[in-house]
C-alpha cells in the first residue's frame, strides 16, 4: 500500500511538471491528437480509403471541396480519409522502432558502461563502426535487399537507431556506478544483477524515456524516406507513401498541393516528438533548467542588517 501510494504521488508530481513545462505540454498536446486520429481512424474518416471508386476526370486530384474537404489524389479517393489511415502506419512505425530501438541500445549501454574494461572497449567500437555509416543509405540497402515490409522496416530503423541510446546510457551509468549509494551497495555484498536492476537502472530510465520520444521521430523520418522512394509495402498506406504517390503520380503538375498534405502530418508529430522530448528532459533532469553561472535565491548575499544582527 505504501509503495503505490508513493508511486500515485510521483505520478502526481510528475503530471504536475509536466503542466507547468509549456513546451513539454504542446508537444504533448500534439502527439496525443495524432495518435488519438490514428486510433479512432475507422470512426472519423468520412470515407474508407479500402472502398473502390468510380475513376473520372472529375475525380482525379478533385479540388478541395464540400464532400472532399481535402479533396482527392490520383486515384479518386478522399485524401483526408487517406490522412487519418495513414497515421496509423507511420505511428506504428514509429512506436514500435523506437522502442526497439532504445531496448537494445540501453542494454548495450548499462552493460558497456556497468562492466568496463574489454567488454566496454568491445561493445564502443562496435557503436562507434555503426555511428560511422549513413543510416538513410544503410536503410535504403538493408530493406531493398531483404524485401519491402512493415516489419522488416521496423527492424531496420530498430537496428540503425540504438547507437545514440547506446552512448548515452553508458555516459551515465559512468557516473552512477561511482556514486556513493552503489558503493554502499557493494560493500555489503550485493550482486552486479542486483545492482543493475534496483540503483543503474531506475538511475538511467528517465533518459532512456526522453530518447525513446525523440527517436520515434526519427523513425518516422526514416520509414516516410524509404516509402517516398518506393521501399515501402505497397499494401500499406502510409504518409510516405501518399507523397510517394503525388510525386510520382502527376500530383505536382497537376497543380493538386493538397495531395502533398501528407507531408504536414510528418512536420506534425516530428515537431511533437521533439517538443516533448525536451519538456520530459527538462522535467526529469531539473539541472538543466538553470545555468551553472547562474545565482539562485540561497546564493544571494544578505542584506547588512543580518550581518549587524
Amino acid at each position: 500500500m505504501i509503495a503505490k501510494e508513493i508511486g500515485r504521488i510521483d505520478w502526481l508530481r510528475f503530471w504536475h511538471s509536466l503542466t507547468r513545462n509549456l513546451m513539454g505540454l504542446v508537444g504533448s498536446m500534439m502527439l496525443v491528437m495524432a495518435v488519438a486520429m490514428a486510433v479512432f481512424a475507422p470512426w472519423i474518416v468520412p470515407y474508407d480509403p479500402n472502398q473502390a471508386v468510380k475513376v473520372s476526370i472529375d475525380t482525379i486530384y478533385a479540388a478541395p471541396s464540400q464532400e472532399h474537404w481535402l479533396g482527392t489524389d490520383d486515384a479518386g479517393k478522399d485524401v483526408l480519409s487517406n490522412l487519418i489511415y495513414g497515421a496509423r502506419v507511420s505511428l506504428t512505425v514509429g512506436f514500435f522502432a523506437s522502442f526497439i530501438a532504445v531496448v537494445i541500445g540501453g542494454a548495450i549501454g548499462i552493460i558497456a558502461g556497468f562492466y568496463g574494461g574489454r567488454v566496454e572497449n568491445s561493445l564502443m567500437r562496435f557503436t562507434d563502426i555503426m555511428l560511422v555509416i549513413p543510416d538513410l543509405p544503410l536503410a535504403i540497402v538493408l530493406v531493398a535487399i531483404i524485401g519491402p515490409g512493415l516489419l522488416t522496416i521496423i527492424l531496420v530503423i530498430a537496428i540503425l537507431y540504438w547507437t545514440s541510446s547506446a552512448r548515452l546510457v553508458r555516459s551515465q551509468v559512468l557516473s552512477v556506478k561511482e556514486r556513493k549509494f552503489v558503493l554502499r551497495a557493494r560493500s555489503i555484498g550485493a550482486g552486479n544483477l542486483y545492482i543493475i536492476h534496483r540503483h543503474i537502472f531506475p538511475s538511467v530510465f528517465p533518459l532512456m524515456v526522453v530518447n525513446t520520444v525523440l527517436v520515434i521521430s526519427s523513425a518516422i523520418i526514416t520509414e516516410s524516406s524509404l516509402a517516398f522512394v518506393g521501399l515501402a509495402d505497397p499494401t500499406t498506406l502510409s504518409w510516405g507513401q501518399m507523397l510517394n504517390f503525388a510525386f510520382t503520380r502527376g500530383g505536382m503538375s497537376a497543380g493538386a498541393w493538397w495531395a502533398f498534405l501528407p507531408g504536414l502530418g510528418i512536420v506534425w508529430v516530428v515537431l511533437g516528438c521533439t517538443l516533448l522530448g525536451h519538456g520530459l528532459e527538462q522535467i526529469l533532469n531539473p539541472r538543466l533548467e538553470a545555468h551553472h553561472l547562474s545565482v539562485g535565491a540561497e546564493m544571494v548575499a544578505r542584506p547588512k542588517e543580518m550581518h549587524a544582527a
